[in-house]
Order: C-alpha cells, then structure tokens, then sequence
C-alpha cells in the first residue's frame, strides 16, 4: 500500500493527465493549423485556450474509460467522439478562421485534431493508474509525453520543409509571384504540374547528373570498401607495432573541418590537372568515407569469434583464404549497412563537387542542384532538382534501413 507520504499533490493521476492533455493538446492544434494553412494558404493560427482545454478534458476522460472499456481501439473512438461533441456543445473552435472560410477543410481539420489528440494521449496514460501515481508511473507518463512530443517536434521540422519544397516544385511561376505562402495545388492542370521536373531534364540535363552521381557514388563505395576491408581486418586481428594508435586515430580526419582543407586540396588537384574531372572526385571521395568505413568495420571484425578463423587456418587455408570464405562471408551484414551509408555520404556530398568541378557536362547532381540557385532561373525549378536529388536517397534509406541497423549492431554483442 501507498503511505501517506506518497500522496504528493501533483501526482494525482487527473491533475497529471490533466496537465499532460492539455500540453499535448497544444502541440497537436498548432501541428494541424500549421498543416492546414499550407494545405489551404490560408492565414490561420491556432485557438490555444480552445486547444489546451480540448487536451485536458480528453485526457482525463481517457485516464477514466481505460479501466472499464478493454481494447485501445474503443477507449479511442469513444473518446474522440465524446471531444468532438465537447467541442461543437462549448462553441470552442480550434482554428482562428470563420466556419464560412475554407469549411470542408476546417472540418477535416477538426475531426483531424480529435484523433491526433486522443490516440497519443491513449499510448501516454496506458498505465497511468487512477487515483495517486507513485514515482514509477509518475515519471512514466512524463517519459511517454516527451517521447511522443519528440517525435512529433522532429518530424515537423523534417515534414514542413519537405512538402513546401515539393510543393513548390509544382508551383508555376504566376502562381508563386501572385502568393509565395500559397501551397495549395491546383489539380486542374494535371500532369502540366509536373512541368518544372520535365523542364530540368530536357533543358538542364538532369538525367545525366543522375548517372553520373550514381556512377561516382557506387565507384566511391567499391573503393572504400577495397582499402577499408583490409585495414579494418588488420587493426582487428593482426599485432603489429603502432596498432592501438592506429586504432584509435581511425577517426582524426573527422577533427579537421572539410572548409580547411578545401583550399589546399583545390591548389593541389589544380596543380596536377585533377580539377574538373570525375578521376580527380574518385580521388577525393574515399578520403572523406575510408575513415568512418574503418572504424564501423573494425568493431565488427573484433565482434567475430576467432575460433572460426583459427579452424580455418589448421585447417590448411591461408590468411587471406580465410578472409575471403569465412571473414567476408560472415561480415555481409556490416558491409551492407557501410555501403549504404558511403553511398548516402557520396551521393549528398557538395562542397567537393562545387569547388572542383566546372564543366557542366561532368557535374554531379548536388553540382547541378547549386547550378539552378539563379537568379535567372524560376525558383520552383530549384526545388523540382532539390526534390530529384532527395528522393532517390530517401527511398534507398528507407528501403534498405533494416539492413543498415542489422550491420551496425550485429558486431556489438559476441
């Protein structure tokens, strides 16, 4: 049983619920409202008194149907329901703009916010008691709060910038002079909004800056792959004279600022007629990737166990043999995830590219994204080649991310 000491006053369970709905009310009102007025371009901001008092009831009332409905699915609907007549009976209204403005929008909206209230606050409080929390549950349902309101902070910061860069993209350029915050699309004009991104590779030649940033990128992977493979085994698994030193200074290049090196490489590649040439890339690339290849490898090669090594050797193969049937084999899944991640550091590398490389037939894509920062050129042709240049590696990210987290933690554990 609790004793009496426990009861301190901010930890009874609907002032908890009470202050944790209403600050998730707010963040859930100004994420909807922001999403609204880029949806719409209209000037709305959101209600704040309307929103923390919609958080809080709902919370509470969650903290009170959990412990006599069974499943999530109903605590939900039941509750969201039960806000949005809260809402409607009050008069309370979420968004600052008339109901005759933008009203099936607003309404959407509404029903929107409703939902992205309660459902978190439903994963907040799930073990959220009634009555006095004591300090577990206490510091549990604040830990689920910052969990949800950190995620939510971050993919609004990743999210917004995103989709006003896409939709910008698909702006024309009477659109975005007549309301550059308008981004809202006009689907009456079909595939015609996809002119800018048909623009680029007709007259910008995009689809050769596409090949030439895979081709650069694959061919940086290979390369790393050829010197940090065998370094990474050697600081492994060999004793040699300076190998702890070796070891640790793996990462030492990563202390020196790429701007500081930037003029000592451009007179160096200028002086043996490297600049202006993929060679002279490929030469410069694995500089920036062998490093962190290394020292991801290195922790995976001591994750193995040596005894397999050692049967090998007895029985009859040779070091390298060894290497090549059972070390490799076995360190696919760290290889995996360090291409992907060389690959993504290739693939987005621009200082090298814009300071080495002026011939627009040999430019890269991060090359020939900088190339349309112009003021000559529209602007919904730069983020037409910004999205071009961030899809491609997002989708590869997100498709191959479970390979990515199986290499980097599988040498963590023996």
């Amino acid at each position: 049983m609790r004793t009496v000491t426990e009861h301190i006053w901010y930890r009874q369970s609907d002032f908890v619920s009470a202050m944790i709905g209403a600050a998730w009310g707010a963040s859930s009102a100004v994420t909807v409202t922001v999403a609204l007025a880029l949806m719409t371009g209209a000037a709305v901001a959101p209600v704040m008194m309307a929103s923390l008092i919609a958080g809080a009831v709902a919370a509470v009332y969650i903290l009170r149907m959990q412990h006599r409905l069974e499943g999530t699915a109903l605590v939900v609907s039941g509750t969201t329901v039960f806000l949005l007549l809260f809402l409607v009976m009050t008069g309370l209204e979420p968004f600052s703009l008339p109901l005759e403005v933008h009203t099936l929008s607003q309404a959407v909206a509404f029903v929107v916010m409703a939902l992205f209230t309660v459902w978190p606050l439903s994963r907040m409080l799930v073990d959220a008691p009634q009555g006095w929390l004591d300090r577990h549950e206490f510091e549990g349902a604040i830990i689920n709060f910052l969990y949800w309101f950190g995620y939510l902070f971050f993919i609004i910061i990743v999210a917004v910038p995103f989709y006003v860069m896409v939709m910008t993209s698909l702006k024309s350029q009477q659109a975005l002079l007549a309301n550059p915050l308008d981004f809202s699309l006009d689907l009456d004009k079909g595939f015609g909004l996809f002119r800018s991104y048909t623009e680029l590779f007709e007259q910008f030649n995009f689809g050769e800056y596409l090949l030439t940033s895979f081709g650069v990128s694959v061919a940086t992977v290979i390369v790393t792959l050829l010197f940090s493979v065998p370094g990474a085994y050697a600081v492994a698994r060999l004793r040699f004279r300076g190998q702890a030193a070796m070891s640790r200074s793996i990462l030492l290049i990563y202390m020196v600022p790429m701007i500081v090196l930037a003029l000592p490489i451009y007179i160096g590649f200028s002086m043996l007629g490297l600049r202006n040439s993929l060679f002279g890339i490929l030469l410069i690339y694995p500089v920036t990737t062998i490093p962190v290849a290394l020292y991801m490898l290195q922790g995976y090669f001591r994750g193995l166990p040596a005894e397999v090594e050692e049967a090998g050797l007895m029985d009859g193969l040779s070091r390298l043999k060894v290497i090549w049937k059972i070390t490799l084999p076995l360190s696919l899944p760290a290889m995996a995830s360090v291409s992907l991640y060389v690959f993504m550091i290739a693939w987005n590398e621009f200082l090298l590219a814009f300071m080495l490389l002026d011939d627009p037939s040999k430019f890269t894509l991060t090359r020939g994204v900088a190339m349309l920062n112009s003021s000559e050129i529209p602007r919904q042709h730069l983020m037409a080649g910004a999205v071009i240049a961030t899809v491609p590696i997002m989708l590869i990210f997100l498709g191959l991310e479970r390979f990515m987290v199986k290499g980097l933690t599988a040498g963590s554990v023996k």
